[in-house]
């Protein structure tokens, strides 16, 4: 008997017989993938260190709102991040990076809403206002930017000049400075190499801007309650009265500056030139008519603008300084009216300096305390409007600060064309910086800005809780920011002097 396993296996059987079986596929020992996740049990790992807990579970708490609510228990939900150009400013809180504001970047970029380089900033005294603006200032001017501080009636940005080496230029009764706000500006440079057609378009800009300024500074006058009328009739004269003053009438091929007083002149002792332009049967009829255009400008001459702008400019000013910065501290005395009609006038200059601004000559243009200027009536509103509208073809990033949004509604009577136009402002300016506001300036939020209830508690409750706090509305989108200053910066943004020192 045979024993076991010597004898021939049925594979052997069946190859002695020409048969072969096939082979058995080799089979590979299977490879499990690692676990990205273990089972833990609701008490967690049963180990030292593993945050093992001896309850069975943890209460949890159902709550049921509506989106207006959820923000408060899920508030990490923040508008796609803008592009890290221009000035960082501090922290976008939503988000938790930086924040940076680049006016004309934005303008240039198809994915920022938008279209124009403008900023309006609102905010409650002590909120943070002049601290952006001057670290807005500072650190673009790493960027090529100057800035020109068309009135500064509180010398908020003389410590600012001061650190920079430039001297502000001060403006006020007894004061060796003056200002024409009919100076030609560059447009009068080359006169004389010009063809007909470019003489002619650059005295329709020269004119256009005169006009606008006299058309704001007489409408600043009253009788009562009304504001003195320039209408077309009044137009004319001015325009008639201008022409002949500066020789275009007479096609010189150098026009003479003229000044507010020397218009004022012409009118009361009018040349029969001019009474022949003005289409009047005489100098008694002309003098008849135009009495309130000619007791208004008298006025101006006399009292608002007597030793201010009543003369041919006395300053040099250098265009290649960082900042230039004219004060108008010592017109806080006359009144709320003098300081708007000395915004006016100087906001007629810086635009005539700015007209012909050479390529890549970007320049910050800062206009405090506007609601001044706009309480004299429709017409300084239609100046501002004006600035506002021209500010991309000069290369200007157009900033005004404001107390608050129903500053704007100042102007006139509700329904009225300067309440409309003024409103119509706040489109010109994309870009709107809101810091802390009072309760009682919600409702003015909502009806002038647009904004809803959660960015409305933003500016009324976040933002006063802290300065520099602020809701930035980049056109339609909105952003927390927290504006964070160096300590150098800080120290030229402090305005509390006074108080400080009497505390």
């Amino acid at each position: 008997m045979r024993r076991p396993g010597t004898g021939r296996d049925v594979t052997r059987l069946l190859a002695d017989f020409g048969h072969d079986l096939p082979a058995a596929p080799s089979v590979s020992p299977t490879v499990r993938e690692p676990r990205l996740f273990r089972h833990a049990s609701r008490r967690g790992p049963r180990r030292r260190g593993a945050g093992w807990a001896a309850s069975t579970r943890a209460p949890v708490s159902v709550w049921r709102m509506t989106s207006d609510q959820a923000p408060v228990l899920w508030p990490f939900i923040a508008a796609p991040g803008l592009p890290p150009t221009g000035a960082q400013m501090g922290i976008d809180v939503l988000s938790g990076g930086s924040f940076y504001l680049d006016p004309f970047g934005w303008v240039l970029r198809d994915d920022v809403p938008v279209t124009n380089p403008n900023v309006i900033c609102f905010g409650k005294p002590g909120r943070g206002k002049s601290a952006t603006t001057k670290a807005f200032i500072l650190r673009m001017m790493d960027f090529g930017y100057r800035t020109l501080i068309l009135g500064d009636p509180k010398d908020e940005y003389e410590p600012l000049c001061a650190v920079l080496g430039v001297e502000p230029f001060r403006i006020g009764p007894g004061l060796p400075a003056r200002i024409n706000p009919l100076a030609f500006g560059p447009l009068a440079q080359g006169w004389e190499h010009l063809d007909a057609g470019e003489a002619q378009a650059r005295a329709a800009i020269v004119f256009g801007r005169w006009l606008t300024l006299l058309r704001g500074l007489v409408g600043s006058q009253r009788v009562g309650e009304t504001p003195v009328p320039f209408g077309p009739v009044e137009e004319n004269v001015v325009k008639a009265g201008l022409r002949l003053l500066t020789g275009y009438t007479h096609g010189n091929t150098h026009l003479v500056e003229t000044t507010i007083p020397a218009l004022w002149h012409l009118l009361n002792s009018p040349t029969p030139e001019l009474v022949e332009q003005c289409r009047y049967a005489s100098t008694r009829h002309f003098l008849d008519e135009t009495r309130l255009l000619r007791d208004a400008l008298g006025q101006l001459t006399s009292g608002a603008l007597a030793g201010l702008f009543d003369d041919h400019t006395s300053i040099t000013v250098d265009w290649s300084a960082p900042i230039q910065s004219l004060s108008l501290s010592r017109l806080e005395p006359l009144g709320d009216e003098a300081v708007g009609i000395a915004l006016t006038c100087l906001s007629s200059w810086g635009r005539g300096m700015r007209e012909l601004a050479d390529p890549g000559d970007l320049r910050i243009m800062v206009r405090d305390e506007v609601w001044k200027q706009m309480r004299l009536g429709v017409e300084a509103v239609k100046s501002f409007d004006g600035d506002l509208r021209l500010s991309r073809s000069h290369g200007d990033v157009q900033w005004a600060n404001a107390h608050k949004p129903s500053d704007l509604l100042s102007v006139g009577d509700a329904g009225s064309q300067a309440v409309a136009i003024a409103k119509d402002l706040l489109h010109l300016a994309d870009i709107k910086i809101l810091h802390g506001q009072d309760l009682g300036v919600a409702r003015d939020l909502e009806q002038l800005m647009g904004l809803g209830p959660i960015a409305r508690d933003v500016v009324t409750t976040w933002a006063m809780h802290g300065k520099g706090r602020a809701l930035w509305c980049v056109g339609e989108a909105q952003y927390k920011v927290q504006t964070v200053l160096h300590p150098t910066e800080a120290a030229l943004a402090f305005t509390n002097d006074v108080i400080a020192g009497a505390a």
